[in-house]
């Protein structure tokens, strides 16, 4: 595919200009005729060096103002091609512009719309396919846009909060451990020498910072390569299946974070599940598109045993009831709405609850690890400096 830029008439007589994703020259020219332009001129653009890796990513704010602006105009009455025209011709995002126009072609060829973006896996997920595919099922495609823009933008707003909460403490730990690296391996050399000219023996906290340092400096490349080295390991157990379980259940089970980390899965679980019933989507299958994309593993099998309950003729409540990440006040909850036949009403109650207590958490989060990390950094440096110190407070007495 390669990138034409074109100038053309309307039929109104208009002169208008833009770019069109093609094959070759003949395509391109083609697909505007079918917009009904009067083509004047079609040159290919020359290809752009690009010096980034890979296609620039599609964000979630991408995807949410796309699908704002194409919720408007289906709902203003626009045809769907001319929709993705407009769209693909004005976005000034490259790989998204790639996408809609890939998208439009296969709509005009007869593809519908949600097999079109089926097709575009890393720029629109299964979530996204399918509600677009229920809402053409039900012809409310104008409804289904705004409730994926409303959801995609609340799912933003819990990832926002999480981000937010550990980039502090990161922070913090950083520029600690940085600083008494410079210490150790610049600063405390300097004193060692100083100490040494004047002969005696050092205190033996002094002492030991000392040979801290000189490890330090004879093992900094060692240090680092072994940290490397366990980052890496650590990333690619991760990648195991049993190593993804193994970690995300360690990980619920961290005290403070651990907290964080199961009421912002909650809420996203009972948010997308409860979005994806509204819109038409079977449940089965809403249950299997939540499991891929709730981000952990021990909640993924939690929702798979309660698919599996469901597909026997059983309740959904059942099974979460035995796993330790779901609280007994969410089974209840939506044991009711099963009951009551208003399951996704009650779930979208509890993603509501559960977004206030990812804010209380993130609040709680930040106060306690705010002081903790003030503390370690003061009691760390503190050390250092007063064990540089002893000595030349000794040598004060010894001279007065």
């Amino acid at each position: 595919m390669a990138t034409f830029a074109w100038t053309g008439k309307t039929r109104q007589g208009g002169v208008k200009k833009g770019e069109i994703v093609a094959g070759n020259r003949d395509e391109a020219m083609n697909l505007l005729q079918k917009d009904q332009i009067l083509v004047t001129s079609v040159k290919k653009k020359a290809t752009e060096i690009n010096l980034s890796f890979g296609e620039k990513k599609v964000t979630d704010k991408d995807i949410v103002i796309f699908t704002r602006q194409f919720a408007t105009m289906i709902d203003a009455g626009l045809p769907l091609v001319q929709c993705l025209e407009i769209l693909g011709n004005q976005s000034e995002h490259p790989t998204l512009a790639k996408a809609i126009n890939e998208v439009r072609g296969d709509v005009e060829s007869g593809s519908t719309y949600a097999d079109a973006l089926r097709k575009h896996p890393k720029v629109f997920d299964e979530l996204y396919v399918n509600m677009v595919a229920a809402g053409e099922t039900g012809g409310i495609l104008d409804t289904i846009l705004n409730r994926l823009s409303q959801h995609i933008e609340k799912a933003m707003k819990l990832k926002k909060q999480i981000k937010s909460a550990m980039v502090y403490p990161i922070t913090i730990l950083t520029v600690a451990v940085a600083v008494i690296v410079i210490l150790m391996v610049f600063v405390i050399p300097i004193f060692a020498k100083m100490f040494t000219d004047f002969g005696g023996t050092l205190p033996g906290l002094t002492q030991m910072v000392i040979d801290l340092s000189h490890f330090m400096q004879r093992n900094i490349i060692y240090m680092v390569i072994a940290t490397w080295g366990m980052a890496w390991g650590i990333k690619r157990y991760y990648r195991t299946p049993k190593g993804n379980f193994n970690i995300d259940k360690w990980a619920l089970k961290t005290p403070v974070v651990g907290d964080l980390i199961q009421k912002a899965s909650i809420a996203k679980f009972t948010r997308t599940l409860g979005t994806l019933i509204t819109s038409g989507v079977p449940i089965l299958e809403g249950l299997g598109i939540v499991a891929k994309t709730s981000g952990n593993k021990v909640v993924e099998k939690a929702i798979m045993n309660a698919r599996q309950s469901i597909s026997e003729g059983k309740t959904i409540s059942d099974p979460l009831a035995k796993e330790e990440v779901f609280p007994p006040m969410v089974v209840q909850m939506i044991a009711v709405g099963e009951t009551t036949g208003a399951i996704d009403g009650m779930l979208g109650k509890i993603a509501d609850f559960y977004d206030d207590e990812v804010d209380t958490a993130v609040t709680t989060l930040t106060s306690m690890l705010e002081p903790a990390m003030m503390v370690f950094l003061g009691i760390t440096i503190g050390t250092i400096v007063i064990a540089m110190y002893l000595p030349v407070f000794e040598m004060a007495s010894i001279v007065g």
